[in-house]
């Protein structure tokens, strides 16, 4: 614990915004990706020469996971609101493509669903100056919302078997059996399942295919993978993309975050876990499952183990983490200010309280004080 205190004090002397966001921007919890009155009204009220300076300067250029896209709109229009001499651009270009841009020295830090492999890390010597290495941060967690165009039906479930064989395409029709015994009362069509996966290679993909590979073994057998790994169904760049394609096809299911889900109003479903009542898909039901994480990092790295066979009653098992993936050592020093006094922000309670406003679930403080604590030591 002792380590803990010490390194949130230096988190927060480090990256006094966080102390400005948690008293100016505590009303952004509830906020969406429009920028909301009390936003404006907390801009308004600017900051003080000592935050302002605190905060770093410059432009930060950084890129990768989709599936914290939502919550990085909301963390950086929040944090430029406090910061004005500090420019983040992120673009959401999928976990392996940011991967791959910070790996080449392109951008200051990456967002992925994946944590870094060892060939990766390997490979970070050459952007990572001064013996330094590339680290996973988790950021944001969500749950995968398995999400389904089918008129006429409502409060549809499904579970890992039935999922696996849909994705897989040994269930090919709305009407099978395997379906109508998980809803017996709901009338199924005979309608032909479409089913959407990433084109691009996706931590959504690999976090999916990971549930797939724990929960349904002996349906699933393409392992966990980034790169949509099974054959047929059709592909949708990004998870705006597979959210747009279910919005506009009937008979449609695929997958991706929640606030992709809320912001299309695309119906979703329960999962059936085997704990005795299907799970409906919510930030709290997975925060339940991510409390069970372990950290298997070693040093500063914080890469989580999800467990995606859990059955305890109530946990939603489908999630993910984002990690920011940055150096421990050999930062950019023109950038290192900014990408510490950004991470202490969305670290912080108010930045998840704000990226939980749109559908991400807070991350358990366990975790958050162990990530300000390696934020402190970034150099």
């Amino acid at each position: 614990m002792k380590l803990q205190r010490n390194g949130r004090t230096k988190a927060l002397a480090i990256g006094a915004v966080a102390v400005v966001s948690s008293l100016t921007l505590a009303a952004c919890g509830s906020d969406n990706n429009n920028t909301s009155s009390s936003a404006s009204s907390s801009a308004s009220a600017g900051t003080s020469a000592t935050a302002a300076a605190d905060c770093g300067s410059g432009q930060l250029l950084a890129a990768g996971s989709t599936a914290q896209k939502n919550a990085m709109d909301v963390w950086v229009r929040n944090f430029q609101q406090q910061c004005s001499g500090v420019t983040i651009n992120y673009q959401g270009t999928g976990s392996s493509a940011g991967r791959a841009q910070f790996l080449a020295g392109k951008i200051a830090f990456a967002g992925s669903d994946s944590a870094l492999s060892a060939t990766e890390v390997a490979s970070s010597a050459s952007v990572c100056t001064g013996g330094g290495k590339a680290i996973d941060l988790p950021m944001a967690g969500g749950p995968i919302a398995i999400g389904y165009n089918l008129p006429g039906v409502s409060n549809l479930v499904l579970n890992a078997s039935t999922l696996a064989q849909i994705f897989s395409g040994k269930i090919t029709h709305w009407n099978d059996p395997a379906i109508k015994a998980l809803n017996p009362t709901a009338t199924l069509p005979s309608m032909a399942i479409q089913t959407f996966h990433r084109s691009d290679g996706s931590g959504t993909s690999a976090n999916f295919t990971a549930y797939l590979s724990a929960a349904a073994p002996s349906d699933w057998s393409y392992g966990s993978k980034s790169a949509w790994p099974a054959p047929g169904g059709q592909a949708a760049a990004g998870s705006s993309g597979l959210a747009a394609q279910v919005k506009q096809v009937a008979g449609s299911i695929s997958y991706f975050e929640l606030s992709y889900a809320k912001a299309g109003s695309i119906s979703t479903a329960s999962i059936d876990t085997g704990s005795g009542t299907p799970v409906a898909v919510s930030a709290d039901a997975a925060a339940k499952g991510l409390a069970g994480a372990t950290v298997v990092g070693t040093g500063s790295d914080l890469a989580l183990k999800l467990n995606y066979a859990d059955k305890t009653p109530g946990n939603y098992p489908i999630s993910l983490v984002t990690y920011e993936i940055v150096c421990d050592k050999g930062n950019k020093a023109d950038t290192l200010p900014a990408i510490k006094s950004f991470f202490n922000y969305t670290a912080s309670d108010a930045g998840q309280q704000a990226a939980a406003g749109a559908g991400y679930m807070q991350l358990p403080a366990a975790i958050t004080d162990k990530v300000k604590a390696v934020i402190a030591t970034l150099a």
